[in-house]
């Protein structure tokens, strides 16, 4: 199978793609997972992009891009633009190839994300509400200044150098029976699909976006390039409100289908990557975990390899999803109590916590709320407990004490 058109990367271009980048960017591994496999009845193995140089696998096809530039754009330069993952592949890349870099970012970019930018070397220019705004800015000093315009996703070369993973992923499982990657504007399964797809036609190739942001999957059964959107989502790296023209394509020819998943899956996957499999992923790189948490994709008895494709996790992101899972799991409980105002009251209910093998990990006095009665305290404990059967037991410690108390996380269930 070989991808044929105007502008449509080939097979052959990926394997040239393999040739630039070899010894200048990692070879990711291909990890089997001991845990998710039993859960799942199959052979779960990660592609682990989440700790590519820049933290994403978006280096590979900025790498190659580069690589194609004639000596005269080398001269005026590049230009792209990215909240994220595409702005550090392309500062990175035109680091390590000599050329000038500037990226437009919008004006909401977090810090740390405009830091690790600039660690690069490349120039920032900040502009616009929005991607959209961002890009059209972009494209104007593009044509004013005659920098090359580098896109995150539909461009061949692009492609070309994200199809590097497939190749890696059928070299290292020649026998993988279904890949599982993330899709935003469709450069990574584009690639992906088009490399193992050539190599064994059997393969299946699935890929998975946010429910909120589902473009892809809304153009290939439409028949025609469309955006659909229909709220924010915590896995803004593949938060893209229309595909590429080229991966359309590719998408269309190679791909075996597309799921969705909501936020809270997103977020119960990367937990769940950090806690198991100790892999710290962005919740775009956790979206084919989060397919089969929901039972979107069915791999039972198959070998599968899920594509994680980033680990730049916004940290301040990632506190909340971390205490949300654990309340999700049970492993952490918030309990509201109105006690008397009374010296000794915390004391006991600390004492009563601390027998039955709990451990608090914060405790809130807030005296000025409305339905707190004069001369009560209002209360809540934040506490780690080993799961619900153990959150029944501390309660049932707790109730000896004759207060009223209230797990907030959800209702007690017998």
């Amino acid at each position: 199978m070989q991808g044929s058109g105007p502008g449509l990367p080939k097979y052959e271009d990926i394997v040239e793609a393999a040739a630039i980048i070899k010894g200048r960017l990692n070879r990711t591994p291909l990890d089997m997972s001991r845990t998710f496999s039993e859960r799942f009845g199959s052979e779960i193995y990660f592609k682990m992009e989440n700790i590519q140089k820049t933290g994403s696998f978006k280096t590979r096809g900025a790498l190659v891009r580069m690589s194609k530039l004639t000596p005269e754009e080398r001269k005026r330069g590049v230009i792209a633009v990215s909240a994220g993952n595409h702005a550090q592949g392309v500062a990175y890349a035109a680091r390590e190839s000599g050329i000038r870099a500037r990226i437009i970012m919008p004006l909401y970019t977090t810090p740390a994300k405009v830091n690790a930018v600039q660690s690069y070397g490349a120039e920032i220019t900040l502009y616009g509400k929005d991607y959209n705004e961002a890009r059209e800015h972009s494209l104007d000093i593009a044509a004013k200044e005659g920098m090359v315009f580098i896109d995150g996703f539909d461009d061949r070369w692009v492609i070309a150098g994200q199809g590097t993973i497939g190749l890696e992923i059928m070299q290292t499982l020649p026998d993988v029976q279904t890949i599982i990657v993330p899709v935003g504007g469709g450069g990574l399964i584009s690639g992906i699909a088009l490399a193992a797809k050539t190599i064994n036609p059997a393969v299946r190739i699935i890929g998975v976006q946010s429910e909120k942001y589902d473009s892809m999957k809304k153009s290939v059964e439409t028949g025609s390039i469309t955006s659909s959107v229909s709220g924010e989502t915590i896995a803004d790296g593949i938060a893209i409100k229309f595909p590429g023209k080229i991966t359309y394509e590719l998408v269309k020819r190679y791909v075996d289908s597309i799921v969705t998943v909501s936020d809270e899956s997103i977020a119960l996957a990367l937990f769940q990557l950090l806690e198991r499999h100790k892999t710290l992923a962005e919740p775009a790189g956790a979206t084919g975990l989060a397919a089969l948490l929901e039972g979107k994709i069915d791999v039972k008895g198959r070998k599968a390899a899920i594509v994680v494709s980033g680990g730049n996790a916004n940290l301040l992101l990632l506190s909340k999803i971390i205490y949300k899972s654990l309340e999700l799991e049970w492993k952490l409980i918030r309990i509201d109590t109105k006690i008397p105002d009374r010296p000794g009251t915390l004391h006991r209910i600390a004492s009563a916590i601390s027998e039955a093998g709990g451990n608090i990990y914060h405790a809130e006095v807030d005296n000025l709320k409305e339905d707190t009665p004069v001369g009560f305290q209002s209360v809540t404990f934040s506490v780690n407990v080993r799961g619900r059967e153990h959150a029944k037991v501390l309660m049932e410690n707790l109730n000896k004490l004759g207060y009223k108390f209230t797990v907030m996380n959800a209702e007690m269930k017998d």
